[in-house]
């Protein structure tokens, strides 16, 4: 049975993590994973101690709304995540997802979150970057097979980051603890009634197998493109090289598009850019008061997030990729394939 703990101190304690390394051979951005290889690389006998042999399932994730009271519940665990047709990455995850599921509230809502630690022998926590709270309090770290809920308000609209901020933060985070939360604005956005489609796109890049060296002074192997669903049918990916190549997002000609896009980093800044159209609306960090217009590229730091709008005119293949193109060559694109 797991300790339920309710946070009103740090509780968390310094575990020592053992870093070690495996290498996986790049993959063309294009290519369709074929996980029936058995020539693939695979992280299984190189992984950290306690990690060796586990997989844990994915989770949905549970949210549950009373008045402006949301009850979000989410686990930390151990999920392979294939990067790429050499790479199966024995990822830490939110969920068994990376990038973890996106979260959406609303702009005043309470957040009661509790997080599952599924993960042997590691402690994982929660910083989301849409909350005011005194992080030894609110990001407190959750040992393994224990509970811990946290309760803060989410007052400011837009796109955050969320990611464990166990040390070493960039560890949990380059390994694959990160996500996004989408705080709607209580007025909504001026373009709320121009837009057709909407689509959650997450930028995130990945270093050799739990290196912190190679996460600090390396260049990483992938750079990738998620969507994480909004709501049930929408293409759900990992950070996998050519997920939404492979599986591109549709639309029709004349759709305005609105894209909630974070770059989780953790390292590289992203300059987000859509082929063959103009970002007509743009609220940097989804902030309705921070609206730029006629954008052809949107700068995004580690954890920046946008609304990002444009419209599609004629029927086609629309790339969207980072216009940093060595990154792009690492599997930084996705496509919206466009019909009449």
């Amino acid at each position: 049975m797991k300790k339920q703990i309710k946070f009103g101190l740090l509780v968390g304690l310094s575990i020592p993590v053992l870093l070690v390394s495996a290498c996986g051979d790049q993959l063309e951005n294009t290519e369709k994973l074929d996980t029936t290889d058995k020539n693939i690389e695979t992280v299984s006998a190189q992984v950290f101690a306690p990690h060796e042999g586990i997989n844990q399932e994915p989770v949905p994730l549970e949210v549950e709304r009373d008045g402006t009271d949301v009850f979000v519940k989410m686990t930390a665990q151990i999920t392979d995540i294939q990067l790429d047709n050499d790479t199966l990455y024995k990822a830490w995850t939110f969920n068994g997802e990376a990038p973890g599921p996106v979260v959406v509230v609303n702009e005043g809502d309470t957040i009661h979150f509790t997080l599952d630690n599924m993960d042997p022998a590691v402690p994982h926590s929660m910083d989301f970057h849409a909350v005011h709270t005194a992080p030894n309090v609110g990001f407190a770290n959750v040992m393994p097979h224990e509970e811990g809920t946290f309760v803060y308000q989410a007052n400011s609209p837009g796109v955050f980051m969320y990611h464990c901020g166990t040390e070493p933060v960039l560890a949990h985070i380059a390994n694959g603890m990160h996500g996004v939360i989408i705080v709607k604005p209580t007025d909504g956005y001026p373009t709320d009634n121009e837009v057709d489609k909407e689509f959650v796109i997450i930028q995130n890049e990945w270093y050799d197998y739990n290196d912190m060296g190679d996460m600090i002074e390396g260049e990483p192997n992938q750079v990738v493109f998620s969507a994480k669903a909004l709501e049930p049918g929408q293409v759900n990916t990992n950070g996998t090289v050519g997920a939404l190549i492979d599986t591109p997002l549709e639309a029709k000609v004349g759709d305005k598009i609105r894209f909630y896009i974070n770059n989780i980093g953790p390292n590289e800044i992203s300059s987000f850019h859509v082929i063959g159209t103009i970002m007509e609306d743009v609220y940097i960090d989804g902030h309705p008061a921070n609206h730029q217009k006629g954008m052809q590229t949107v700068g995004l730091p580690a954890s920046g997030g946008a609304v990002v709008e444009f419209v599609v005119k004629e029927p086609g293949e629309y790339k969207f990729v980072t216009h940093q193109f060595e990154h792009v060559e690492k599997g930084a694109a996705g496509k919206i394939i466009v019909t009449e």
